[in-house]
């Protein structure tokens, strides 16, 4: 198991701010909001993307984002990483030259659901990859686990407005980071698990975002095989999570949630009655339509 240990830093000021507002009865109140700051990524000498983000990690969030758009191979492939805090920019410096340097304008992505823009081939690059099958889930791992990420303490609980992303192993959270963004909390721990040589073959990823095409390739890209979360899916992303053997698993609160793909891996060893779908009455290899 990792020594690596990320959680969500509530009691940090630099995250959000205390401005004055009226409650539901018209009471002067102080409320904490989220802080939303661009971050500049540079690969080398060509601008790629500015992130709105919280701007804590900035540096796996960069390296992330890089990887999770097939613009950096490996974390062997980076030199050294710049981040320079006053003027919101960070800078990833290669051994070579790449393609993106050359092929990329300038592009700007928000803080809302939809800023997850795909670039070049990014679903080319997963085509035909199949995820293994060596890790499962047990369902009494599952439900304490949904448990554990919800009485966690973070910064959603104070100021809302944020995606929270955790990647686990076995019943333990390992890393828990929050964003504006589901996908920059998610390539904030690709980036960490990039700068840490942290592997992915045994761990879940669970996400308080929806699941959508993006979120499978994200999960592809780093080769986890289980992703997880409380929200529903987009039919698209299960036609990827299917091609790819990536266990999907929505809609998950309290003992309940929902299996659209990778059923094999979901082992039903606490069983409840009305508990989404009943997979463990299917053939390994059936899958409902959607």
């Amino acid at each position: 198991m990792t020594n690596h240990i990320i959680s969500p830093d509530p009691d940090n000021a630099d995250l959000y701010r205390i401005l004055q507002a009226r409650d539901h009865n018209g009471s002067l109140i102080e409320a904490p909001i989220i802080h939303e700051r661009p971050l500049t990524v540079f690969l080398n000498s060509q601008e790629i993307v500015t992130l709105m983000t919280i701007g804590d990690h900035a540096e796996a969030l960069a390296l992330g984002y890089l990887f999770n758009q097939n613009m950096l191979p490996s974390f062997a492939d980076v030199t050294s990483v710049d981040y320079e805090p006053d003027i919101e920019t960070i800078v990833v410096r290669t051994s070579c030259e790449t393609d993106f340097e050359r092929k990329l304008k300038r592009k700007i992505q928000t803080s809302g659901c939809g800023q997850g823009t795909i670039f070049g081939n990014l679903i080319d690059t997963i085509e035909g990859q199949e995820l293994e099958f060596g890790t499962t889930m047990k369902t009494s791992t599952l439900y304490p686990l949904l448990k554990t990420i919800n009485m966690t303490d973070r910064l959603y609980l104070k100021t809302g407005a944020i995606h929270g992303c955790v990647l686990l192993k076995g019943s333990e959270p390992l890393l828990y980071m929050e964003d504006v963004g589901r996908h920059n909390a998610v390539d904030k721990i690709a980036g960490y698990m990039m700068r840490n040589n942290i592997s992915a073959q045994d761990k879940f990823f669970y996400t308080t975002g929806r699941l959508t095409s993006e979120m499978v390739i994200k999960m592809v890209k780093m080769k986890i095989p289980i992703l997880i979360s409380r929200s529903g899916f987009t039919a698209w992303a299960v036609e990827l999570a299917r091609a790819a053997n990536l266990t999907l698993i929505g809609r998950a609160r309290g003992k309940r949630f929902i299996v659209l793909s990778g059923f094999e891996r979901v082992e039903y060893d606490c069983q409840q009655n009305g508990i989404g779908l009943n997979a463990s009455q299917l053939s390994p290899n059936a899958e409902p339509h959607i």
